[in-house]
């Protein structure tokens, strides 16, 4: 480490640049205007005209920022450095030349920046490694800089490499406590990568996909896991691989495929030593730089190529008509709530964290010890110019928000408030500015809250803004109870009918429509399908590769049908079968349609390993299942009357009883009332191909028989599909077209199943 510091001390370049200018004047070429002024954008970007790299951060309690540029990630001393300059705005500006940098020797630009502030005031004696300057490693307003840390740019387009890397285990150098405050971490952290200009334009992104949110069918899974288990496929568990499923994931009926995250985060080091995982980081979700696609899963790693990698395989989606949508992690970061300096808190720890009521320490809703601060002009920039990137640079057609409740906190400190309607808060400026996509569809992106977070206040179902959508923990949990807990947890036809109309008593006193609820039944963290009816509780302990995995929740609703697994399948089938009848958004989890299982592990954040990775194989073993799910998806499509714009009246719905007549009200506040039938006007849709849809759902634990409506004048009922097992032989559903026509009217619903039928 002192070797580096000498070399730093013996190249003659530590001058500061000028102040740069807010804009810089350059040809544009063409058209015969003449120049035109370049307004750098946050972070390390090239000049249209190629003459230099511009530099500009955000930070306001900082009192001086140099960037430092390297030729290499790390192990080599900086080549250049730039003192940059406080412009009118606030932000720190600086630039340097191509000639300067290819004198240099610099090719590939690694940068970082060294931050002072109230916390390390500036000596011109400083050199890294150096505690000269040293005020106090947190100032009551929260000041964190320390010149020692090189600091990661939060507007970084790419990121040389994690924190924490096989060949550099050790993170000591990081951190700021008296023993590491004076430790140099430039020789070993990550830096940004100032992509070549074409980077972001190369190639097209395909034809992005307008559907509304409401005829969307959302398929959630893990970019890496999606096929890294699939040994004969070129660049498996990459963006190149995830590309080569999007003609299967579209034949399947998925119209929007949900990555977990892939904003760069530690996963470097995942599973260096398979026996220990305890530190492994394989869903993702503590963000490192919020512009970059994680370099991890690319299969070109050079610089620029994650990028061309991801824009590839979002226009292999969009070619096959499928949305890209991710999971972002804007509520906390890689930096957790501790001592080390990354990125941040680094250039302005109070701008971009929530801190606690005395300005020491930070207050936290997350679980991982630091909110962002959302009350924060800097941070909700941060957020809004990362969802625009994604959005206009990236493909991306729409964001699933962890933890969304912290981004509408109202509280500057110390607290929890929630205020989702400020104007110039991250909800209301990510409707207003991306924008939200219209309900009908067309131009936009579409906004899915996660509406819950940790600690009183933070539960928050049902009450975001209008153009939002948010999962429906409460479709998830009430229908999980319904097929495995009847008898043990008292659930009203009442309340399951109002999930399966889109919950109109959670979402319909704020405006939005049906669409506003995303329904699943499982979901990344929690069971799968399969072992939500196959595991009466969670088995985290177990080895590896299923385990060992800490946390995970112990409401699970969970049954494994006394082992049998013909039962269980058929409970399966039920619940995704409810799940994409609902009015609503459906998701489904990524192998689900061939009942992957994690072995009840429950919450498997750390396994990168075959219990988290999709199964090529298993499409051959669970072929009725696939055939199954595949039908139901298509059924879905081809019935506008089940992806409703608007809510339900009588004339589009009516509830009915075993004997096809509408069903008493009585019956709907009784918990020993098991059946539930509707029938679904065909007119309650344009374009719709059947006079009337009737579902007949019996959650009791014997078979019901139901006499069906009487059909419309010279029409009759169809049978679609059927959920019980005698109907395994056939996948469950009848090929379209090749619908059974009923003689009768009578039709017995076996335990915990589900019938599907159409009136033509």
């Amino acid at each position: 480490m002192r070797l580096a510091v000498v070399a730093l001390a013996l190249v003659p370049w530590l001058v500061a640049c000028p102040a740069a200018q807010d804009t810089a004047a350059v040809d544009a070429g063409g058209g015969g205007d003449g120049p035109v002024a370049f307004a750098p954008p946050r972070g390390g970007t090239w000049a249209p005209d190629g003459g230099a790299v511009h530099f500009r951060v955000a930070s306001e309690r900082a009192t001086r920022v140099e960037v430092w540029i390297y030729a290499a990630p790390r192990g080599e001393p900086a080549r250049l450095s730039r003192t940059l300059a406080r412009g009118a705005d606030g932000d720190w500006r600086g630039a340097v030349t191509a000639a300067e940098l290819a004198a240099a020797g610099v090719d590939t630009i690694y940068y970082g920046y060294r931050a002072w502030g109230p916390s390390w005031t500036y000596d011109a004696a400083w050199t890294p490694g150096s505690g000269l300057g040293f005020v106090a490693r947190v100032t009551a307003d929260g000041d964190r800089m320390n010149p020692n840390k090189l600091l990661l740019d939060p507007y970084a387009r790419e990121v040389s490499h994690d924190p924490i890397t096989p060949g550099s285990l050790d993170g000591t150098a990081y951190r700021t406590d008296d023993a590491n405050r004076a430790l140099d971490s430039g020789p070993i952290a990550p830096k940004a990568i100032v992509l070549p200009p074409a980077a972001l334009t190369d190639g097209d992104l395909g034809p992005r996909p307008d559907r509304a949110l409401a005829d969307d069918v959302i398929y959630e899974v893990h970019l890496r896991g999606l096929t890294a288990g699939d040994a004969a496929l070129p660049c498996a568990g990459t963006y190149a691989g995830a590309a080569a499923r999007a003609a299967e994931l579209a034949a399947l009926g998925v119209t929007a495929v949900e990555f977990l995250p892939v904003q760069e985060t530690g996963n470097d080091a995942n599973d260096v030593d398979p026996a220990s995982n305890s530190g492994d980081n394989y869903w993702g979700y503590s963000t490192l730089a919020f512009f970059a696609p994680d370099r991890r899963y690319a299969c070109d790693r050079a610089p620029g190529g994650p990028t061309r990698e991801w824009r590839a395989m979002v226009k292999a989606f969009h070619d096959h008509g499928v949305k890209v949508l991710i999971d972002v992690v804007y509520n906390h970061t890689a930096e957790g709530g501790g001592g080390s300096l990354l990125s941040l808190r680094g250039l302005d720890n109070a701008a971009y964290y929530q801190l606690s009521s005395n300005g020491l320490g930070f207050y936290d809703s997350t679980g991982i010890g630091a909110n962002t601060n959302a009350r924060h002009r800097l941070f909700r920039d941060l957020v809004i110019d990362s969802l625009a990137a994604w959005h206009r640079d990236l493909g991306v057609d729409g964001f699933r928000f962890d933890l969304a409740p912290v981004l509408a906190n109202g509280c500057d400190r110390g607290c929890f408030r929630w205020d989702p309607g400020d104007p110039d808060g991250v909800l209301q400026r990510a409707a207003r500015e991306l924008p939200a996509r219209p309900g009908d569809g067309g131009a936009g992106v579409d906004l899915i809250a996660e509406p819950w977070a940790i600690g009183n206040g933070t539960y928050r179902v049902g009450q975001f803004p209008a153009g939002w959508a948010e999962w429906n923990d409460q479709f998830r949990d009430l229908v999980r109870q319904d097929i495995n807990l009847v008898g043990v947890v008292d659930v009203t036809l009442g309340g399951l009918a109002d999930r399966l109309v889109g919950s109109p008593g959670i979402f319909r006193a704020g405006g939005r429509p049906p669409a506003a609820s995303v329904n699943f039944v499982v979901a990344h963290d929690g069971f799968t399908l399969a072992d939500l009816h196959a595991c009466n509780g969670k088995n985290n302990g177990q080895a590896w590769p299923y385990g060992p995995s800490s946390g995970g929740s112990d409401n699970n609703y969970g049954w494994d049908f006394g082992g049998d697994p013909v039962r269980q399948r058929q409970a399966a089938r039920t619940s995704l079968a409810l799940t994409m009848l609902a009015a609503g958004v459906p998701m489904m989890v990524g192998g689900d349609e061939v009942l992957r299982s994690q072995r009840c592990n429950n919450n498997a954040y750390n396994l990168d390993s075959v219990a988290t990775w999709l199964d090529p194989a298993a499409a051959t073993r669970q072929a009725a299942f696939r055939t199954f799910t595949q039908r139901l998806l298509g059924f879905r499509a081809a019935h506008p009357a089940l992806r409703r714009r608007g809510w339900h009246d009588a004339a589009s719905l009516t509830w009915l009883g075993t004997d096809g007549l509408p069903l008493p009200d009585a019956f709907f506040h009784d918990p020993g009332a098991h059946f539930l039938a509707w029938r679904i006007a065909g007119t309650a849709a344009p374009d719709e191909p059947a006079r009337a849809i009737y579902v007949a759902y019996n959650g009791a634990t014997t078979t019901v028989a139901a006499t069906l409506p009487a059909p419309t004048a010279g029409a009759a009922w169809y049978v679609v599909a059927d959920t019980g097992a005698w109907f395994e032989d056939h996948s469950n559903f009848y090929a379209p077209g090749a619908e059974y026509r009923m003689n009768g009217r009578r039709y017995d619903v076996g335990a915990r199943a589900l019938a599907i039928f159409i009136e033509r």
